[in-house]
């Protein structure tokens, strides 16, 4: 339907072909990972990728590649869309093994930016190549020049003919975080190619050609990092899997860090995550995921490639059946390897002897009493939220209630005037305290140092996004210094948190801010209170003495929203007596 008075036009292909790029070239990062595709499908064993960026934007991004390069005949053809030379007919998809094959993306990008592409043909025999130049779609330039066999792509003045979508870019520093991911994945799933990354005349990782996926790990996350992997390699009915899982003991709090491709796609998949973690059964708890680098290989017949106009996602038929081959072979690949947290089997003699982890009998439960440093660290969180401003009238009313006990070290069970029965979570309900403290800190003193510094090591995309948010980071608490080579010392930690934090709760607690792959709408200032909030409070499976409880009760009922947790759980559930009394036939 048409409103009153529209006419129904068709498009000019300037108004058209910008539309199409806003699916395929979302910010600069979708540049590069358009333009090293087609690299990698032309041959190329060595691929440069060259970003410049000023104070304000990403200024150039250059790809240059050894590939199979493109004739003066086809020249022509490139920023055509719909021009392509990997599919002939629809039936090719099926059978399709190229990264592109839409021939959408020079196209796309052309149309919002100036393009400049320089491409002799490997072994031509002729010294020169072709130049031809394209801006917002028009093609201004085209002649012959000296080049070296393959294909450079330089790429200036993005969206300069579309401010609107110009203007919702992020960062410098944050476009450059997304472009490193970016260029992480890619090889990560092309580790046998030689990559280059270098941004403004600095070379951030280099990778040496006929390489394999251990030593692309090593070179964008450590050798540490590296030898905290278990070796992946199995195959099922459907699928064959090859490449690296994490310990339990390395995990994170969202999938962030799960690296998987298909048929070497770079693709996302909560589906195929899904898998990855239900692999690990109970050796990791139901919100943890684990630190991933897998190729997963479909027969190409089962994977339709042209769901999602950027590629990054697939649709997989029979696909329960190779989510149980995947599950099965992640969870063959950690029977029988050595699991105790901080142990490495590579870190001792092969001939060794290690011994293996086998449950031991179960002793019956018995009631266990809180050990003097457990209720210290209780008290001094109790203490910490004490403080807490008073809601005042805004307040939400809550019942005065008695506290009965405790369930389970986990929730605190109490009772109203009117006999209500009401159940809190201990957890949910200090986090719910302590957020609003954080929020509320009215000139307080938000930070403290720790009693050792704490350096972490990250890994460069991470670095990129860390390096965005130290100033939001420093305002909530932290004062973190970069050494290079993705070394950060953490010397300070909001007060909320305490002195002693463990190192390992530090870099985890980093890696949630870090996360940008599951953004959930809040700002990054938002969500480092909310995880600072979750970290400083009192934990499920705390013992809590009665006074303790109580007084934890009291400082919720000084809450303004003291219904739910700051990312939306229940705090407290009630039973009404006449309910209860239903429940019982005492009517």
């Amino acid at each position: 339907m048409t409103g009153p008075g529209n006419a129904i036009r068709i498009l000019d292909p300037s108004t058209a072909n910008q539309i199409a790029a806003g699916e395929v070239v979302e910010r600069p990062a979708s540049v590069v990972k358009e333009l090293v595709e087609n690299s990698i499908d032309s041959g190329a064993g060595r691929i440069e990728v060259e970003i410049t960026s000023t104070k304000d934007a990403i200024s150039r991004i250059r790809v240059t590649d050894d590939g199979s390069g493109i004739s003066p005949a086809d020249a022509d053809l490139v920023f055509t869309r719909h021009s392509t030379s990997k599919i002939e007919r629809i039936g090719d998809l099926t059978r399709c093994a190229t990264l592109g094959f839409r021939g959408e993306a020079l196209a796309s990008i052309a149309s919002v930016s100036r393009v400049t592409i320089l491409s002799r043909p490997r072994g031509s025999g002729n010294p020169t190549g072709t130049l031809i130049v394209c801006a917002g779609g028009e093609i201004i330039e085209k002649r012959e020049a000296g080049s070296p066999e393959g294909t450079t792509v330089t790429v200036e003045d993005i969206f300069f003919n579309t401010p609107a979508r110009k203007k919702f870019q992020r960062s410098p520093k944050a476009e450059i975080g997304y472009i490193t991911s970016v260029m992480e994945r890619i090889v990560l799933s092309w580790p046998h190619l030689s990559f280059r990354f270098v941004h403004n005349g600095r070379e951030k990782f280099a990778t040496p050609r006929g390489g394999d996926l251990r030593s692309a790990v090593v070179a964008l996350f450590g050798n540490e990092y590296a030898r905290s992997l278990i070796e992946v390699g199995g195959e099922g009915e459907l699928v064959r899997v090859k490449g690296y899982i994490s310990r339990p003991s390395l995990s994170r709090q969202s999938a962030y860090q799960v690296f998987l491709s298909v048929n070497s796609r770079v693709v996302y998949s909560r589906s195929l995550i899904e898998a990855v973690r239900e692999g690990y059964g109970t050796l990791l708890p139901a919100d943890r995921f684990p630190v991933a680098f897998l190729d997963i290989t479909v027969r190409r017949n089962l994977v339709d490639v042209n769901v999602h106009p950027a590629k990054r996602q697939i649709r997989i038929s029979r696909e329960e059946e190779v989510r149980a081959d995947l599950k099965k072979i992640i969870h063959e690949a950690l029977r029988g390897q050595d699991l105790v947290p901080g142990r490495r089997e590579d870190l001792v003699p092969d001939n060794f002897p290690v011994s293996r982890y086998s449950p031991s009998t179960v002793e019956p439960s018995v009631i266990r009493e809180p050990t003097l440093g457990e209720l210290q660290v209780t008290e001094r969180r109790l203490r910490q939220t004490s403080l807490l401003p008073d809601g005042g009238a805004d307040r939400l009313p809550i019942p005065r209630m008695q506290v009965i006990g405790q369930l389970g070290d986990t929730y605190i069970v109490a009772f109203t005037a009117d006999e209500d029965l009401v159940i809190l979570d201990q957890h949910a309900a200090h986090e719910r305290i302590l957020y609003d403290q954080i929020r509320e800190k009215n000139g307080r003193q938000v930070s403290q140092e720790l009693i050792s510094p704490v350096t972490i090591h990250l890994s460069i995309g991470e670095s990129e996004f860390l390096r965005e948010k130290i100033d939001i980071l420093s305002g909530e608490g932290f004062s973190i210094e970069e050494f290079g080579n993705g070394a950060f010392l953490v010397r300070a930690v909001p007060v909320f948190l305490g002195r002693s934090e463990d190192p390992s709760d530090v870099r985890d607690m980093l890696s949630g801010i870090l996360d940008e792959g599951l953004r959930t709408g809040v700002d990054a200032r938002e969500k480092i209170r909310r995880l600072v909030a979750c970290r400083g409070a009192i934990k499920a499976g705390t013992i809590c003495t009665d006074d303790q409880c109580s007084r934890l009760v009291s400082q919720l009922m000084a809450t303004r929203d003291p219904w739910t947790c700051p990312h939306g759980r229940p705090t407290m559930i009630v039973f009404p007596k006449k309910k209860i009394d239903t429940l019982f036939k005492r009517f």
